[in-house]
């Protein structure tokens, strides 16, 4: 692959996803930014010779094809896909309806599937390719208010390190990138919803969550800039890391998570492994 690349990006007309577009045409970069409504992604981003701002929402296949034709068409290449769209869905599961749940699932799983399913046979065709997905912390971590959400991190996880094996023989390499809490729009109320339905036992301390989370909007630690900016960094490696747990507080709780699971192992160890037939 060349030292500069075509790079598309999913919601890139706000929070982490514009930084990421800024960052890599910074870096030199061409760059398909694209988002459900393109004019807002271009008010967002701004001019630039190396931009092509392009409409794709991540839940309507026809769409994805129709962006990646467009992007392929444009540039004559993809190089790297950052798959960085995404939600949130917030409350106690019992609160969430199914449908609420779905929509989690199908905007921050089933749609970077989709986006990648339709991005593969470009990169496959190149030999060679990079495939960047945002997960979480919560990817790793559970926490109350987080089922949803957490869910679809969980699987986005599976679903990428399962995912490395089998497109590695065509140069395509993958990374998933775990941030703990950044200032970007997530917590804004255009990016979270938080349920509408409410269980007695549950609302005092639902309450309670909600003003804690919104407290919390704008005064998140970690900087998405220099989130947007490691990120760059990272692509122009030889080889990607497989994961990248970005910020203090995802360090501190990921390491948290492996104390806790390998203690669970211990725990029950010797019935654990006297499970195999005499």
């Amino acid at each position: 692959m060349s030292e500069k690349n075509v790079w598309l990006v999913t919601g890139a007309g706000r929070g982490l996803g514009t930084d990421i577009t800024r960052a890599a045409l910074n870096a030199g970069h061409q760059v398909i930014a694209t988002g459900r409504n393109a004019a807002r992604v271009t008010e967002a981003v701004g001019e630039h010779a190396n931009l092509f701002v392009v409409e794709l929402d991540i839940t309507d296949p026809a769409s994805i094809k129709k962006a990646v034709e467009a992007s392929v068409q444009k540039f004559g290449s993809i190089d790297v896909l950052v798959n960085n769209a995404g939600n949130f869905f917030a409350g106690y599961f019992e609160e969430l309806s199914a449908d609420d749940i779905r929509q989690q699932l199908e905007t921050l799983l089933i749609g970077p599937m989709n986006v990648t399913r339709e991005i593969l046979p470009v990169m496959r065709k190149q030999r060679a390719g990079k495939i960047i997905t945002l997960s979480s912390s919560a990817g790793f971590i559970g926490q109350v208010f987080c089922s949803a959400y957490a869910a679809a991190k969980f699987g986005t996880e599976g679903w990428m390190e399962s995912l490395a094996p089998e497109v590695a023989p065509f140069g395509i390499q993958t990374m998933i990138v775990e941030p703990g809490f950044f200032r970007t729009e997530l917590l804004t109320e255009a990016s979270t919803r938080y349920s509408s339905h409410s269980i007695e036992d549950y609302a005092e301390s639902s309450q309670e969550i909600v003003k804690a989370w919104k407290g919390m909007d704008g005064k998140q630690g970690g900087d998405p800039v220099k989130l947007a900016e490691a990120i760059v960094s990272l692509e122009g490696l030889d080889e990607l890391p497989a994961r990248f747990v970005a910020g203090a507080d995802a360090v501190e709780g990921f390491e948290q998570k492996l104390k806790t699971v390998q203690s669970q192992i211990d725990a029950h160890r010797s019935l654990s492994v006297s499970l195999n037939l005499d």
